[in-house]
């Protein structure tokens, strides 16, 4: 396993492992066991896409057209001011708890566009992977394919570890108070990142 390898599946773990959008999504399907291995896989390997992307250059590009990433950046703003504002709205409103009965409830197509949106449409999801790791990956010169295939394993794992992890909150969510909690969390997580985004 080599040094540039490794220091890909760090630098991905350490920017996924805060919960963002995308995060808070598997682990509410986790939670209600919807789907949860095709919701791990549709994450993992969009990240893996972008990951590659970056890795391949786009990275530099962007990096090369200050205006790409502009847009980039306030795009993230607006979609994390958004975003958040859905789950203090959700959290303000109250009334949601876990129920087995609940399990398979939602239907796959559904959930896997919405969780396509929340991928694919949020620019801070492209900072991350495109940007910064494309750009980070060009310090390993000749071993940016073992720095990108580093950063897409971690992304596997952080994947899985939080989609069938999440499980184990189960007994804690079947209560309404514990969702307005996480709602909430993530409202205050969604524009600390806006807030970070904004500020460059």
């Amino acid at each position: 396993m080599s040094f540039a390898f490794l220091a890909g599946f760090q630098l991905s773990l350490g920017l996924i492992a805060a919960i963002g959008a995308q995060n808070a999504f598997v682990l509410r399907q986790g939670l209600r066991r919807e789907h949860v291995l095709a919701v791990c896989l549709f994450c993992a390997a969009s990240d893996a896409v972008l990951i590659s992307a970056g890795v391949a250059g786009f990275g530099t590009l962007s990096r090369a057209l200050p205006a790409a990433g502009e847009v980039l950046r306030w795009g993230g703003v607006a979609f994390l001011l958004w975003y958040g504002a859905r789950a203090f709205r959700a959290a303000w409103r109250g009334g949601a708890a876990l129920h087995a009965a609940q399990a398979g409830a939602a239907r796959l197509p559904g959930v896997l566009a919405a969780l396509a949106l929340i991928t694919w449409a949020n620019p801070h999801v492209w900072l991350d992977t495109v940007v910064l790791i494309g750009s980070v990956s060009a310090r390993y010169p000749g071993q940016s394919a073992s720095f990108g295939a580093g950063a897409a394993l971690a992304s596997f794992v952080f994947f899985f570890a939080l989609g069938y992890g999440a499980r184990l909150l189960a007994p804690l969510f079947a209560r309404p108070r514990a969702w307005q909690v996480l709602d909430a969390a993530v409202g205050v997580i969604m524009w600390t990142i806006a807030l970070r985004l904004a500020l460059g």
